[in-house]
């Protein structure tokens, strides 16, 4: 895996596919990155994720680093400007800069289509993502309590939001 300063941020496209779902995967796996057990196919992936804000990370030899992508709250349309996001990296990638660099990349591209708030859902025992995310530029909304049930163990949810300085 290369450094943050061998990272750069492209479009995530198919040729990802195998190594997104991967890292996704990686994430799974370590217990509190999602209530998720198993990660999509690269078609339900495709299919459920806002095709202009998804990134992806790579170093200097085109290896994924990590990946974020976003989802619509709503079809509502008073929600229009109200994503989701997810964030994963490599654990091999980690404190080098890749999770805020690939957030940033998420908030030009929704800035440039209007939206306003990037929300997102953390297990309170994920202090990393906690952390990157207060760092750039999130702030702590609540604490759902006992939202969902995780392998039979009910789970708390932090809510994280960012709110755009651009976007009125």
């Amino acid at each position: 895996m290369g450094t943050a300063g061998e990272c750069r941020i492209a479009a995530l496209g198919v040729e990802h596919a195998y190594d997104v779902l991967t890292i996704y995967q990686l994430g799974i796996d370590e217990g509190h990155a999602t209530f998720e057990t198993a990660a999509p196919t690269w078609e339900e992936f495709d299919a459920a994720k806002l095709p202009q804000h998804r990134h992806v990370a790579l170093d200097d030899a085109g290896r994924v680093l990590g990946w974020v992508a976003a989802v619509p709250v709503s079809d509502r349309c008073a929600y229009a400007g109200v994503v989701e996001h997810s964030v994963y990296v490599h654990p091999e990638a980690r404190g080098r800069g890749v999770g805020s660099g690939l957030l940033r990349a998420l908030f030009g591209s929704t800035e440039a289509a209007g939206i306003w708030t990037i929300q997102s859902g953390i297990f309170p025992e994920n202090t990393s993502s906690l952390t990157l995310h207060q760092r750039v530029g999130f702030r702590v909304i609540g604490t759902r309590e006992r939202i969902g049930r995780h392998h039979g163990v009910w789970r708390d949810v932090v809510l994280v939001e960012r709110r755009s300085p651009l976007v009125a």
